[in-house]
């Protein structure tokens, strides 16, 4: 038996091989309970910094990838302990089938490591999103998918500069000098796309607006559906969808409608100049009485002008932060019972009656 075992096959013993084999076979099969136990240590580290975090959801959301980054490294490092048969030892385009084998090792422990940390990013996310649903600033949830695929493109271009470091050997400095000089090409070219991302942060960490806040920007009333990374969009009263960048929206006017603590409603009555200065007072105080209901906050009904055609009564009101319809409703109510009361009182509009005549011809 120990002969057998002794055997050398391709510069290394079956004893060897049978090792590597047993070790890797013993990691497969053990991996879902050590990826697990290593989840619950690093577990207790989150639950530190974040309170009321479920644990089975984060289990099961990191235990695979973590399972799956142990056997890949097992593997790498136990292989690495093998001789490479000179036999395979091949040139391949200026390398050798060894180094082409390790850089492959190495750059799937490096994909393996980064989509752990991506997944671990995921549930930090998910956090996060929870505790944003606490919250009345709806920004918040925006906040958190920015950042989440911020630093998932960070991490993604680590991962890539690891890829060339370790697995192709590249320098990294030259290749970061090299990544400059474009970079600043490119940013050049897409100096545009650069003022909105900008205009981006300076949306989400000053908030003149959020998503679902009425605004009004240039010419246009609607509602905050969406801030991207580039352009906000927004649905209008017509019901129509567009898209603003963000520098418009950084640099413009912006009227956040959702703010205002009163909506303002007005009517200019021009009042027939035959009317009776009685009959004015009490159109006056009836006015007045009909814009003091409950759903009208304060009111202003004064004799604003006399011409020589009419007498104009100024009526201004003021009711809470409704919305829209309810707002018209009350518009429409008010406008009907100052209807009403002029009929009452037998009041008529200046140029509502006139008299035409028409000379003889001498």
């Amino acid at each position: 038996m120990n002969e057998f075992l002794d055997m050398v096959w391709l510069d290394n013993t079956v004893r060897s091989y049978l090792v590597v084999v047993l070790i890797i076979l013993f990691v497969l099969i053990v991996k879902k309970y050590i990826a697990r136990s290593i989840a619950g240590l690093i577990f207790h580290f989150v639950k530190a910094a974040w309170k009321n975090v479920d644990k089975k959801a984060f289990t099961s959301l990191v235990a695979k990838p973590l399972g799956m980054f142990l056997v890949i490294l097992v593997a790498v490092t136990t292989l690495s302990k093998l001789r490479f048969p000179e036999l395979l030892n091949v040139d391949i385009y200026r390398v050798t089938s060894k180094e082409l084998m390790q850089s492959v090792g190495s750059l799937i422990l490096i994909i393996s490591f980064i989509r752990l940390l991506l997944k671990m990013i995921d549930f930090i996310s998910i956090i996060l999103h929870i505790r944003a649903d606490r919250t009345d600033d709806p920004t918040d949830n925006q906040l958190v998918v920015f950042f989440k695929d911020f630093f998932k493109v960070v991490l993604s271009i680590i991962g890539l500069l690891m890829i060339f470091k370790f697995s192709f050997g590249l320098k990294i400095g030259n290749l970061l000098t090299g990544l400059s000089l474009v970079g600043a090409a490119i940013a050049l070219a897409l100096r545009e796309s650069l003022e909105n991302l900008i205009a981006s942060f300076i949306i989400f960490f000053d908030k003149p607006f959020s998503m679902g806040d009425v605004v009004k920007v240039h010419t246009f009333t609607g509602t905050v559906e969406k801030i991207g990374l580039r352009s906000t969009r927004i649905r209008t009263e017509q019901k129509t969808f567009i898209t603003v960048p963000n520098k418009q929206m950084v640099d413009s006017i912006i009227d956040n409608l959702s703010l205002r603590t009163q909506r303002k409603g007005e009517l200019r009555l021009e009042v027939d100049q035959s009317t009776p200065s009685l009959t004015l007072d009490q159109l006056i105080a009836g006015i007045r009485k009909i814009t003091g209901k409950k759903e009208i906050e304060n009111s202003t009904v004064l004799l604003n002008d006399i011409t020589s055609i009419a007498f104009v009564i100024l009526v201004e009101y003021f009711t809470g932060p409704v919305t829209g319809v309810e707002f018209n409703e009350i518009k429409e109510d008010v406008n009907f019972e100052i209807l009403k009361l002029m009929e009452e009182l037998q009041v008529e509009l200046a140029g509502s009656r006139a008299d035409i005549r028409v000379p003889r011809p001498s």
